[in-house]
């Protein structure tokens, strides 16, 4: 449940006004979250400019490895990203600085189980058992484990509503939480299945930083990316009591139109999903982060608070 109208998972800086008439911030925070079709079809300025004008749907079409947003939570596609992960922007409910609260600063953010609350607050998390396993990889190395990196992850809860921003639970800081890497590469949260809200598809957000020291500042991060859930854990999921709204969310949204995973029908960032309801998820992905390259994920949010 967003507080704010929404434009391709992204909140509206004039709520009440149609999206043309939102402002050249937001407009050119559209153009950015097409920059990579853009960039695999080799267009430059005066490409961008028509695209813009076209209404594209910024997917790559034609592309034989796109998946179906029914993909099965087993196919042999989910779960690895094949190269680099794709930059995605932080979304308007961070919680590291760059828009709003941070809760990197707070004593007792490296933590492996997200479900509640921590420091003031006391809240806890309600919905599916999750597990949460990253594996990454440096591909400057040869794609070796990245031991050592810190992974930033947060994620709305069962009702679609973030911690730190929604009003409901402005107070809480649950499912949200920092992971070192262990000698292989791995983090592990325990949290709850995300639900789905309006305009967005099911995801969970992160970001990567080379050293746990690094994530009180948020101009560290080497990714910022979101991991897309398979269709049909989250049908399963949203079966359960407590997340009704998913269901009707859910069923005005995929994976082609959503705002950030349409690029490529979230190929690279698909999860794989093992176990069920009564016995908890297990969502796994693989990572591949290369410190060579520039961020571009992280844009300043316009009309996020």
């Amino acid at each position: 449940m967003d507080e704010f109208r929404q434009f391709e998972g992204r909140a509206l800086v004039r709520p009440d006004e149609e999206i043309v008439d939102q402002g050249l911030g937001f407009d050119l925070g559209t153009l950015l979250g097409r920059r990579r079709m853009l960039g695999l079809l080799g267009l430059g300025a005066v490409g961008l400019g028509l695209a813009a004008c076209g209404g594209g749907d910024g997917s790559a079409s034609g592309s034989s490895s796109r998946p179906a947003s029914g993909s099965s939570s087993g196919s042999a596609s989910a779960g690895v990203s094949s190269g680099e992960i794709p930059d995605e922007m932080a979304g308007p409910y961070p919680g590291d600085g760059s828009n709003g609260p941070d809760v990197l600063e707070q004593s007792g953010i490296v933590r492996s189980d997200i479900r509640s609350s921590f420091g003031t607050a006391s809240g806890t998390a309600d919905g599916v058992p999750m597990t949460l396993e990253l594996t990454i990889s440096d591909l400057a190395k040869k794609a070796a484990p990245f031991a050592g990196a810190a992974v930033y992850v947060w994620h709305c809860d069962r009702d679609g509503a973030y911690s730190m921003y929604t009003e409901s639970i402005k107070n809480e800081n649950y499912l949200r939480g920092v992971q070192v890497a262990d000698a292989a590469g791995k983090v592990r949260f325990t949290s709850t299945f995300p639900g789905c809200y309006p305009g967005r598809w099911p995801h969970i957000h992160f970001e990567v930083y080379s050293t746990r020291a690094d994530i009180a500042d948020a101009t560290k991060t080497i990714a910022i990316s979101q991991i897309a859930l398979p269709k049909d854990a989250c049908d399963k999921a949203y079966a359960q009591p407590g997340y009704q709204q998913s269901v009707k969310s859910m069923a005005e949204v995929s994976l082609d139109n959503d705002g950030i995973f349409k690029e490529d029908g979230g190929a690279r960032q698909l999860a794989t999903v093992t176990g069920d309801v009564s016995g908890g998820y297990t969502v796994s992905l693989t990572v591949g982060v290369d410190t060579r390259t520039e961020p571009t994920g992280g844009w300043p949010v316009f009309g996020g608070s």
